[in-house]
């Protein structure tokens, strides 16, 4: 009798299926810190994280392996910098997005470009802005999360902050209510009132605009001033959330470095003394190469020398950061140009004069260090998530191999399988 009930019970309600143990066995393994990848080491995952790492590793009863021939395992890479919620401006302009796009439509369009990320091998996310989407991208963050759809491990800024007046869009009647790509705020009770709302409501970081330009064709100034970003700052630390800037002006990111912001975003016009002073205050710098690259080829560039002057600026800048030690991000502002190839950026860090190993470092184990995700991503140790990719041949020797990722895997589950 009691067999019989318990033979009922298992099928109304039975077990969670558990996981078999994956051992993967590629050519050799990027662990993400390393600068030199560790030819025959293997990975043993067991539910969705790291259980043995290295040479030679056996095979727990009832467990399945994956072989990897010529293949190199490592860390899913981390976007720095990207905005889901937006595509392509060659598709359609920024303004229009805003403007001229449903939030429903965004929304779907954001679900299909998680994918596309996740499936380029980028588990993970720093989402620095839904440009006029509200706060859709903690809806997304959380319905990834929970297994709804698929995407990367997602960080979200939801709606940032810049100056009154400093952002858009713009070129209409003055005092004309049009909906905006940023919260607004003028003074620091604003900026500290802004803050809490956007971190009760969701947010994973603040995001704030130190500098743009007021009206079109005028050149970027300052728009934040140094007692807003802090109060901002403070806000933010407070709570436990990191702080990441717009500064594009020399003066924007003094004021940020002063008040004390964690990564600062463009950062164009910056001097050797401004990336010293971040490299003295541990402030990462996301140079989103890719974003001004695409730009200029969406006006005509085609991509020979000379380079536009925007393109060249943004170059002189990564250099002078590296010479100054600065902790360097990989982030593309991906959604300036297609989702699923935020490889560009690696590209472009590559071609600028980083070598490939570092490349490496500042999406895997760098990105995951500047974000605090350190404990849980970005290299392979032994108790960290199993977010693992492999690519075809060695990424050391050459960053463009991560385009043409071969596995996914998230948290132990493969997202995609080798063929």
């Amino acid at each position: 009798m009691l067999t019989r009930l318990a033979v009922a019970l298992a099928l109304l309600f039975p077990l969670p299926a558990v996981a078999a143990p994956i051992l993967l066995r590629p050519a050799q393994v990027f662990d993400g810190i390393d600068p030199a990848p560790h030819p025959g080491w293997q990975v043993l995952v067991d539910g969705e994280r790291i259980v043995a790492v290295g040479p030679a590793l056996t095979l727990p009863a009832g467990g399945k392996a994956i072989d990897l021939p010529g293949a190199t395992l490592m860390p899913g890479m981390i976007e720095g910098h990207g905005h889901l919620f937006l595509h392509p401006y060659n598709e359609t302009p920024w303004d229009d997005q805003v403007l001229h796009e449903s939030l429903a439509l965004r929304t779907a369009r954001a679900v299909a470009q998680a994918r596309a990320t996740v499936m380029a091998g980028f588990t993970s996310e720093r989402d620095l802005g839904t440009e006029g989407a509200g706060y859709a991208d903690v809806g997304l963050r959380d319905a990834i999360a929970q297994g709804i759809v698929p995407g990367p491990r997602m960080v979200v800024a939801t709606r940032a902050i810049v100056a009154r007046g400093a952002y858009g869009p713009k070129g209409f009647e003055p005092g004309l209510a049009v909906p905006q790509g940023a919260e607004e705020v003028s003074g620091v009770d604003e900026m500290v009132r802004a803050a809490r709302s956007q971190i009760a409501a969701g947010a994973d970081v603040v995001k704030l605009y130190a500098d743009y330009h007021y009206q079109r064709g005028e050149p970027s100034r300052p728009t934040l001033t140094e007692a807003e970003m802090a109060a901002a700052v403070a806000v933010a630390h407070d709570a436990g959330r990191p702080v990441a800037v717009h500064a594009v002006t020399a003066e924007g990111m003094r004021r940020a470095i002063a008040a004390g912001v964690d990564t600062i975003e463009h950062g164009d016009e910056g001097t050797p003394e401004l990336f010293r002073a971040m490299h003295d205050k541990a402030i990462a710098f996301c140079p989103t190469l890719a974003a001004g690259d695409a730009m200029a080829h969406y006006r005509g560039w085609d991509g020979k020398a000379p380079q536009p002057a925007m393109v060249a600026q943004s170059i002189h800048a990564f250099h002078l950061a590296m010479v100054a030690g600065t902790p360097i991000c990989m982030g593309g502002d991906v959604g300036v140009f297609a989702h699923g190839t935020n490889a560009r950026e690696m590209e472009q860090m590559q071609a600028a004069g980083m070598a490939p190993a570092h490349v490496l470092i500042a999406a895997t184990s760098g990105n995951a260090r500047f974000f605090g995700l350190s404990d849980r991503l970005g290299s392979v140790r032994v108790g960290l998530l199993a977010d693992l990719i492999a690519v075809p041949g060695d990424p050391t020797r050459d960053v463009s191999a991560v385009r043409q990722v071969i596995m996914v895997m998230k948290g132990g589950t493969l997202i995609k399988a080798p063929e």
